[in-house]
């Protein structure tokens, strides 16, 4: 199984890459995932996602999301919502690109008030992606990082047992 860590903060190095890192561990974990686990920081490929041409890297990454049985999205949350970087990577997949796949949206935010945006904003795009969404999707608060295992813990015994059972339903062939 193949978990993918999908990044939208422009920042290199930022809280939300380290915050969806451990988030794809916990449910890998709960997974017993054995499969890859790869990482699109698209804080390196903000310059090429509006650019004309093909970019051999926005390509690349294109493929390891399309190729994932388990995508982690993350974002920080800028003015109540997820970042155009973001937005501009996902609106390169074709429709139902992510048929199949479990998505696991996840924002990073200052303020509780921004809390419905992961289910309101973040999730309706997977969706409309093809994507299987488990619930809920994560709302980190910065305030939270101290306690970050905690919380990545109880959000990943919610989701991982969804994914798997997803995965189980998937395998099994269909009765005609």
């Amino acid at each position: 199984m193949s978990i993918v860590t999908l990044v939208g903060n422009p920042r290199e190095g930022s809280r939300t890459l380290a915050v969806a890192g451990a988030a794809a561990r916990a449910v890998g974990l709960r997974l017993s995932a054995v499969g890859s686990h790869d990482v699109v920081d698209l804080s390196a490929l903000g310059p090429h996602l509006l650019s004309p041409g093909a970019s051999p890297g926005v390509e690349v990454a294109l493929e390891l999301v399309r190729e994932a049985d388990v995508l982690v999205v993350a974002s920080p949350t800028y003015k109540g919502t997820y970042t155009g970087l973001l937005k501009a990577f996902l609106d390169r997949l074709p429709p139902d690109a992510l048929a199949g796949k479990a998505a696991l949206p996840l924002l990073v935010m200052g303020d509780a008030k921004h809390a419905l945006a992961v289910e309101v904003h973040l999730r309706p795009l997977l969706v409309e992606l093809g994507a299987f969404v488990p619930t809920p999707g994560l709302a980190v608060l910065e305030s939270q990082l101290p306690q970050l295992d905690d919380v990545l813990s109880a959000w990943a015994d919610r989701v991982a047992p969804q994914v798997a059972w997803r995965g189980e339903v998937a395998a099994r062939p269909s009765i005609v």
